[in-house]
């Protein structure tokens, strides 16, 4: 493999295809100026930051580079989400939306997943909201687990099976035009419990959400592609991968009942974190038959 070709890491191709990505998407939608003009001056940013961060890396080989390396990937998925927001176009049709939510009304009502949630009170309906609020701390966490077990190494890894499936969810949001169950129905269907855990997560959906799609899932689909990346690249620290997964578990349960996501847009993001992963394992046994000099690249 040539210099040139080794210039990025795995998961940098991956932010680099998808930024490339929405740039044709500004393009083609039908969006209000001058919106096509900031997505594709923030995208030339980007891909402008990865070239540089990537190529400074490759003459110096410093660590605080190639540190810096690692935290630049999930700054950009801020990015990534907000631009999906631009994206968003007129939704009038509730088609989608009326067949998850009579899925999730057999799901909590029929089978009877609401009992078992509120069977000690406000006690289950508050851990879940406070594991809902620990999703956009798994992936940094799970990095400074790393750090702390002194496998840096590893990170690159883990940033591939998380962008990778993160991703995937995000390019998919413009097909599948769609609201969030606490916003098309109204008091309908909501948890019984009113925690303040509860409030502080609506206040942050109300300020913070976009209004593209809620299918598939990206907290279900970052929380448990995390917890997958842990699970398997810090074998040697089972108990990690075990609390990484529990709280991935408690976060998937916590988008339904807590009325963020319906269980489709759940069980998406659930299919999509498997099938990164299992990309993911594919692609690290290539590249170590590569290193071994035993495939060409």
């Amino acid at each position: 493999m040539t210099a040139r070709f080794r210039l990025f890491r795995s998961y940098e191709y991956i932010l680099l295809s998808y930024f490339l990505y929405t740039s044709v998407l500004a393009l083609v939608l039908p969006l209000k100026r001058p919106v096509p003009a900031v997505v594709l001056a923030l995208n030339a940013l980007v891909l402008g930051g990865l070239a540089f961060l990537a190529y400074a890396d490759s003459l110096r080989r410093r660590e605080f580079l190639a540190i810096v390396r690692d935290w630049y990937a999930p700054s950009l998925l801020l990015l990534a989400y907000r631009e999906m927001g631009w994206f968003a176009q007129p939704h009038t049709s509730r088609v989608l939306e009326d067949a998850w939510v009579a899925w999730d009304r057999l799901l909590l009502n029929e089978w009877g997943l609401r009992k078992v949630i509120e069977v000690l009170g406000p006690v289950g309906p508050g851990i879940l909201e406070i594991a809902y609020v620990f999703v956009y701390a798994m992936a940094p966490l799970a990095m400074a687990a790393f750090y702390l077990c002194k496998c840096r190494d590893r990170v690159p890894a883990f940033l591939f099976n998380f962008t990778l499936a993160v991703l995937i969810v995000y390019a998919l949001f413009p097909y599948f035009p769609s609201e969030p169950p606490w916003y098309n129905y109204p008091g309908a269907d909501f948890p019984t419990y009113e925690t303040i855990f509860r409030r502080l997560n609506r206040a942050m959906l109300e300020s913070q959400g976009i209004h593209t799609s809620v299918f598939p899932s990206a907290h279900v689909a970052g929380a448990m592609s995390a917890a997958f990346g842990v699970m398997r690249l810090l074998p040697e620290r089972k108990w990690l991968g075990r609390a990484w997964l529990a709280l991935a578990i408690l976060i998937a349960v916590a988008t339904v009942y807590c009325r963020y996501h319906y269980s489709a847009d759940a069980l998406a993001g659930l299919g999509i974190a498997v099938a990164a992963t299992a990309v993911s394992v594919r692609w690290e046994k290539r590249s170590r038959m590569a290193s071994l000099g035993r495939l060409r690249p």
